[in-house]
């Protein structure tokens, strides 16, 4: 990318992501260390989702009032406040487990405006044609910190301590706030009218491909919980019937996917913006195939591969997903798009996680596996039936 902003972008919000995977596993050593507790570490991730939740739904009241950068930069630099009072209240008394949680649940509230200000900003700071090549670029960078963070992060709170681990999150922040600091947004004109809060949900709604799109979205948040940490530990022990270190392999093999989409779709944007459509009809229906078969085998080796290829074509659905959105949505409504967009995910998603858990403990895996190739299946099939509006 030759684009001096959208470096500045990717770069800050590096900083950012790389800062977000280390506080949590500090806040985790942190939190373990002070209660010994599981049921207070599963209230983390439970009070960040539901803190990104609201954080899209009161998006547009802050999008009435900033700009984008200004959005950026300003919840970018109070999360940095608020990690330096976490890591002074550390240092200077034992702070109790709510303060820590409400720490985190007003951190996490910040950052759920973060993804949906930089994806409406990129139409902004790179040209239509580099939209897709710009999209998998920053999805790159997203995966490889979300595949080396965790692993980085243990092995610092290991060799240090949550406490220290906690300042050096502090110090990326206050790197990706000056980063973002830099990036002009050209041709920036204010808004005429004020934003409503559900204009977000309004557009999306009126609008014949976004409402297909997040249709999509909808059913494969649901989907894809199966993925998570959670399902496939009990996937390797009950099914695989392997130890644990295999638990952190098909973690690794589905990152490793991940990153391989995004560079595949780098490496050939000209026949991925030509053949866009095509390419997120026939993904819908690769990945509820390989969700089928991976639910179905218990063959280990299998297994890591049919993850890489899962991961490899769920980058490639989700390119195309957020591509078509910035390509068909007018600029001036992506941000509240996008908010809307955050929220639908975050609560999907996390009552998605229970009602998961619940049937994986009340059946078994494979069914759970099942159960999404299904929805998959459902997802891909509405696409198909509604195709012929992405040509209008």
């Amino acid at each position: 990318m030759r684009f001096r902003s959208f470096r500045f972008l990717w770069v800050g919000q590096g900083f950012a992501n790389i800062g977000d995977v280390l506080y949590i596993v500090a806040l985790i050593a942190v939190l373990y260390q002070a209660t010994g507790s599981a049921l207070y570490l599963s209230l983390l991730p439970f009070t960040i989702t539901m803190a990104r939740f609201v954080s899209g739904i009161f998006a547009p009241l802050v999008l009435n009032r900033v700009s984008l950068k200004g959005l950026l930069v300003g919840s970018q630099s109070l999360k940095t406040v608020l990690l330096g009072w976490l890591g002074l209240s550390l240092w200077i008394f034992t702070p109790s487990v709510l303060f820590i949680l409400m720490i985190a649940f007003l951190i996490a509230f910040l950052d759920g405006w973060a993804a949906p200000a930089r994806n409406a900003m990129l139409p902004q700071l790179v040209t239509e044609n580099e939209l897709a090549k710009a999209n998998s670029f920053v999805a790159v960078v997203d995966q490889s910190i979300q595949f080396g963070g965790w692993a980085i992060g243990g092995i610092m709170v290991a060799a240090t301590s949550g406490f220290i681990v906690i300042w050096i999150t502090f110090l990326m922040y206050v790197i990706s706030t000056l980063m973002m600091g830099f990036i002009v947004v050209k041709g920036y004109q204010d808004r005429q009218s004020k934003i409503q809060m559900m204009s977000g949900w309004k557009i999306i709604w009126k609008h014949p491909v976004l409402r297909v799109v997040h249709m999509m979205i909808v059913i494969e948040a649901i989907a894809n919980v199966v993925w998570i940490a959670a399902i496939l530990y009990i996937f390797v022990e009950e099914v695989l019937m392997k130890s644990e270190a295999w638990w952190g392999y098909l973690n690794a093999s589905f990152f490793i996917g991940l990153i391989a989409g995004g560079m595949a779709v780098s490496r050939y944007t000209r026949w991925f913006e030509r053949y866009m459509k095509e390419t997120l009809l026939m993904t819908c229906f690769s990945i509820s195939i390989l969700t089928f078969i991976f639910g179905l085998l218990s063959v280990p080796v299998i297994a890591l591969l049919l993850t890489v290829l899962s991961g490899v074509v769920e980058q490639i659905k989700s390119i195309a997903m957020i591509t078509m959105i910035q390509k068909r949505c007018p600029n001036e409504s992506l941000p509240e798009v996008f908010s809307a967009q955050s929220a639908l995910i975050s609560i999907t998603f996390g009552l998605g996680s229970l009602f998961y858990g619940f049937l994986a403990e009340l059946v078994n895996v494979p069914f759970v596996f099942g159960l999404s190739g299904v929805l998959l299946l459902g997802s891909a099939l509405y696409l198909r039936k509604n195709i012929h509006i992405f040509n209008e």
